[in-house]
């Protein structure tokens, strides 16, 4: 017997990630590792847990096994509920047959029977590969105030912007009129988060309706919302004003690490009020040796350190040997940077070695055309060999 549950959380995680390219090779997206002791699926995680949603289902299908282990029963966020909890939902046979998620409508739809066991009032409908902290509460009141069918976050973001995304345009009582998927010539300047509160009696129906037409895309974008709009359903617009970061392709990634490091960018770790949960492993002090130089960094457990650090992040279990030289970049966990290397504005995956004397990435000044720079990136469990280069814009998936 299941207890009825106002609000149930459903966090889209199947995604291939492919513009994340060598880091996503053996892992889902939600599972690539941020801010020294995350991964990505902490953020909507943790959010659930601070708005006090209780029942999670994680829609996994791309290389899950690393995200599945990473869950586990869900106890470092509080998540091991007799009743509710959090739990990963791949892709499962049933009497028709087996078959991918062919989309996000789809994924929900194929998990109806989930969803319907708490018999919730309300379904938020969440994405794994987003930084943010948000109040799902705020957003769920106001849906229930304005009577909404379907809510969907939105964020100003500046004109330049604004073709990158799907955009709502709104009248002056702030519902949703029409609806452009990254349109050349924008009309509105509020993009869609990809975060959606719906009344699950009517999502459900439109759900059945886009899995009975062949013809459709199975996706909320460019179905669901589309097909509730045209019908005359209620959709309305609820503005999100703090720090939100798209980490899906690479330099989206770095950046979002970077920003941990800039005091003006307003997203607190710390916060004691809103805490970020995550399953750290449990590892000794970081230790910093006597000739060590560490700046404007975040250095996590386990880490030794005898070089120099510089506004970058890393993660558990490190080695950065004396003589060698990390700036403006990102170490995932268990990596080692030998002495004499250097890595400049890059991104390391997990348990790498680079060589003595290597060079990863190199400083943008150093490029007279800045189209030729980029970050450099090393995909997970590479050895970079003595003296080897890796280039700005490089992605290294095999040794060197």
């Amino acid at each position: 017997m299941y207890t009825k549950k106002e609000c149930v959380a459903m966090l889209l995680a199947g995604g291939q990630g492919s513009r994340l390219y060598a880091l996503t090779h053996d892992m889902a997206k939600p599972a690539v590792p941020y801010g020294g002791k995350y991964r990505i699926i902490d953020f909507p995680l943790s959010n659930c847990v601070n708005s006090g949603i209780d029942t999670v289902g994680v829609l996994t299908q791309y290389q899950p096994l690393v995200l599945h282990d990473y869950i586990g029963n869900g106890q470092p966020w509080d998540l091991d509920k007799m009743n509710g909890g959090v739990h990963s939902l791949p892709p499962f046979q049933t009497a028709l047959g087996a078959q991918w998620y062919k989309g996000t409508a789809n994924a929900i739809y194929q998990n109806i029977s989930f969803v319907d066991r708490y018999d919730p009032e309300y379904v938020v409908i969440l994405s794994g590969d987003h930084i943010y902290k948000m109040d799902y509460n705020d957003m769920l009141a106001h849906h229930k105030k304005t009577g909404a069918d379907a809510t969907i976050a939105v964020l100003d973001v500046p004109m330049e912007e604004a073709s990158r995304f799907g955009i709502m345009i709104t009248n002056d009582n702030g519902e949703i009129i029409d609806f452009e998927e990254k349109p050349k010539n924008p009309r509105s300047t509020l993009a869609s988060m990809g975060i959606y509160i719906f009344t699950w009696k009517k999502l459900k129906q439109y759900l059945i309706e886009n899995e009975n037409n062949e013809a459709e895309d199975k996706d909320f974008g460019k179905a669901i919302i589309p097909n509730m709009m045209k019908a005359g359903e209620k959709l309305v617009a609820y503005a999100f004003d703090g720090y939100w970061k798209d980490v899906g392709t690479l330099d989206s990634l770095w950046e979002a690490n970077m920003d941990l490091l800039n005091p003006n960018i307003p997203i607190d770790l710390y916060d004691p009020s809103w805490k970020m949960y995550s399953r750290n492993p449990i590892m000794p002090p970081q230790y910093i040796g006597q000739d060590a130089v560490i700046e404007n960094s975040m250095v996590t457990d386990g880490c030794v350190v005898e070089g120099t650090v510089d506004f970058s992040v890393i993660f558990e279990g490190v080695k950065i040997e004396a003589g060698a030289t990390v700036t403006d970049s990102i170490i995932m966990p268990g990596s080692v940077i030998k002495s004499g290397a250097i890595v400049e504005y890059a991104i390391v995956g997990e348990n790498c070695e680079v060589g003595s004397g290597a060079q990863i990435g190199a400083r943008p000044e150093t490029f007279s055309n800045r189209d030729d720079w980029g970050i450099a990136v090393v995909g997970h469990n590479i050895k970079i060999s003595e003296n080897a280069k890796v280039l700005p814009k490089q992605i290294i998936s095999e040794n060197v």
